[in-house]
Order: C-alpha cells, then sequence, then structure tokens
C-alpha cells in the first residue's frame, strides 16, 4: 500500500482530507477534489528534494482548504522543525495536539522541540501521555529519550536503541542517536548514526550533524564534503550555505570564505538568527566587536531569543561594557532559565563587577577545612 511518510496509510489520508473539519464547509466540489491530490503529492516532491520551502507552500495551500486537517499540520510541522522554524513547528505541534490528543505522529520532533526550548514541564507532560496512548512505539521511546537525557545519557541512549529496534526506518531516532553522542563526546559514533540517517532519507538535520561529528574529530575533508553535499542538494538553503561556512570558519585560513558564506546566507534569508550568529562571531575572533554588535542589534526587535541576547552579552563584555553585559544576560536568562552559557557568563561578570578576578582559581574549601583541622592538632599539641 503506498505509504505517506508519517507512516499514516494513504487511503486513511485521502479519506481524512476528503472528509469536512468541524466547521469546515460540507461540500466538495469537483474541481477541489481535482486539485488537492496535485497539491499533496506536489508537496512531498518538494521535500523529497529538500526543496523545504516550496513545500511548506503547498501545505498551506492545502490547509487553507482543509482547516485543522491534522495530517497537513503534522506535515508542516515536520518541515518547520527541520529547517529550524522552532515556534512555528511548536505552534502547529500543539495546535495538533489541541485537535486530537492521542495522535502519537512526529510527537517526538515535537519533544526535540521541547528540549530545544527547555521547556521541560512540557515535555514532561508529553511523555507521560504518549506513554498511556502507546508505549510501544518508536516516537514514545524517542521522546523518552529526549527527556532521560537530562538525567542519564546512557539510560537516554538506551531508549533510543529500542526505537530503533522496533522500527529501522525511523529516522527521527538516528537524529537524536547521532545527538546524542556527540553529547556524550563521542563524535564517531554520532557520524555512523547521521549516516545512517541519510540512507533512509537525507535532510538538514543529517547533513548538520555529519558537518558537526568531523569537525569534532578534525576531519576537516569530510566536513567540507558533507557540507557542500548539503549545498548542492538545497542550493537555495541559507542553512546549506552556513554549513559550508562552519567548515572554513574552524580553521584560521579559511575565516575570509567563511565570511562571504554567512554573507550569502544572509542574502538568500535576511531574517536567519543562525547565520547572523556566527558571522558575528566571526567579527570578534578578528577583532570587529562594534561590527559584531551592529550585526546583532539589527535582530533584536525580531528575535526574543536568549542565544542573541547571549552573543550580545558576550561581546559587551568582552568590551568592558559590563552593565550592557548584565541586562543581556539577564534577558538571556528571562526568555530561558535553563541557558547554560547566560548562567556562566553572569556568573563571570558578577565578580567582575564586585572587583574580583574571574579567571582566579577559587579557593578549596575542603583544604581549607583539612588546614584548620591540622591548626586544631598543633595547637593541642603545644
Amino acid at each position: 500500500m503506498l505509504q505517506s511518510n508519517n507512516s499514516t496509510p494513504f487511503c486513511l489520508l485521502l479519506v481524512s482530507l476528503q472528509t469536512p473539519t468541524r466547521g469546515a464547509r460540507s461540500t466538495f466540489d469537483h474541481f477541489d477534489s481535482s486539485r488537492w491530490l496535485q497539491r499533496y503529492v506536489e508537496a512531498q516532491c518538494c521535500i523529497a528534494s529538500n526543496d523545504y520551502k516550496g513545500g511548506l507552500e503547498f501545505f498551506a495551500e492545502l490547509l487553507r482548504r482543509f482547516p485543522n486537517n491534522i495530517h497537513i499540520l503534522l506535515e508542516m510541522a515536520k518541515v518547520e522543525a527541520i529547517i529550524g522554524k522552532t515556534e512555528e513547528a511548536i505552534t502547529d505541534f500543539e495546535k495538533v495536539r489541541s485537535i486530537d490528543p492521542y495522535v502519537i505522529t512526529y510527537m517526538d520532533e515535537y519533544a526535540m522541540l521541547l528540549k530545544l526550548k527547555s521547556d521541560y514541564s512540557k515535555l514532561n507532560k508529553l511523555v507521560h501521555d504518549l506513554l498511556n496512548i502507546d508505549p510501544t512505539r518508536p516516537e514514545v521511546f524517542v521522546a523518552l529519550s529526549v527527556l532521560w537525557e537530562r538525567k542519564d545519557e546512557r539510560g537516554a541512549l538506551s531508549y533510543i536503541e529500542k526505537s530503533i529496534r522496533i522500527d529501522e526506518r525511523h529516522i527521527p531516532g538516528y537524529i537524536m542517536k547521532g545527538n546524542l553522542y556527540l553529547s556524550m563526546n563521542r563524535p564517531e559514533a554520532a557520524v555512523v548514526a547521521f549516516r545512517g540517517a541519510q540512507e533512509l532519507r537525507p535532510d538538514l538535520r543529517s547533513y548538520q550533524g555529519l558537518v558537526r561529528s568531523y569537525l569534532a574529530i578534525s576531519k576537516i575533508k569530510e566536513a567540507l564534503h558533507a557540507a557542500r553535499e548539503a549545498m548542492k542538494a538545497m542550493p537555495q538553503s541559507a542553512k546549506a550555505l552556513k554549513l559550508v561556512g562552519d567548515v572554513h570558519a574552524s580553521n584560521t585560513s579559511g575565516r575570509e570564505k567563511a565570511k562571504k558564506f554567512y554573507e550569502s546566507a544572509l542574502r538568500l534569508e535576511p531574517g536567519y538568527l543562525g547565520a547572523a550568529l556566527a558571522l558575528a562571531e566571526l567579527h570578534v575572533i578578528e577583532g570587529r566587536n562594534g561590527d559584531a554588535v551592529s550585526l546583532l542589534e539589527r535582530y533584536l526587535k525580531d528575535w526574543a531569543d536568549d542565544s542573541l541576547h547571549v552573543k550580545l552579552a558576550q561581546v559587551f563584555a568582552a568590551t568592558n561594557m559590563l552593565q550592557d553585559a548584565l541586562s543581556h544576560y539577564q534577558a538571556a536568562l528571562r526568555i530561558n532559565p535553563q541557558n547554560e552559557a547566560a548562567k556562566k557568563g553572569l556568573d563571570r561578570l558578577e565578580k567582575q563587577l564586585k572587583g574580583v578576578d574571574p579567571d582566579a582559581p577559587e579557593e578549596d574549601e575542603e583544604n581549607d577545612v583539612e588546614d584548620a583541622d591540622a591548626d586544631q592538632e598543633e595547637a593541642e599539641l603545644l
């Protein structure tokens, strides 16, 4: 049987699209019946060829005809998750859950987004709900792995292995496995996991994972090959351009090339914060702190993003503008209280503001106690 890529039988998808949702028109005219299927196929073809923008446009057109259709919303959310439109993806996943709280399809993708936003209360509830619905699905084990990673990476890895044993073609399992290995500082194993995802169906995340993994083991040639593969597969993707820039930026002689790729990515997608942050980092490395601040401040009005505030705080701290740095670290933590870079940066900054050298070694309290005990013993002997 022909399958849609969310493992929903294609015939059921047809019935769903032809059945009006609550509040929709009850009529289904001949023109629509001849066009919606073509649009759905065109959307899937776009995604299969990594034309995510085109796929989203077709799905948006379908959604206007079939408002609140969970299959279309899920497909849109999946693509948005892949290309880094985190807020949009979360909104669509939450809309799906409000329409049908028993949906499991792609809920592991939703779990990964919640972790990215450090929204552990929603993540806990999601996993609890999924376990009550069907604890045998691979999506449930991936979601468990996402939740468990913060507590025990090895435990998280065992959940991922279970998800892959249930379904060896479940791509999010391999993506999560690769990311887990990277967080465990096992980039060689991460390469194998991301390659596993690519063999099933290459997407932007597997390319990104491969580049990160190869760079972690200083395999620059392989990283560049993977990044160029992504750029070839997605010639109109700013994120693919950034990947090539990331590889060039990893060594001193490639920084000028990296700058050009980041600038090209921003010309293609002016609102791409990832490229702006990478370009700002290059500016800082090369001593152009003013250029970095000017670039990043352009994004403040449109982006309530903790990483943006952290980068600005770091630049201001480096230029001894401590009060500006303080306000941006605080802004980052208001957005995401779990941001470790913001916590560490704020701790360092507070020491500077108190006149304490943040790089001075901390006194070992245990040694202090031992010294005090030794002094007491000496006093008693005397």
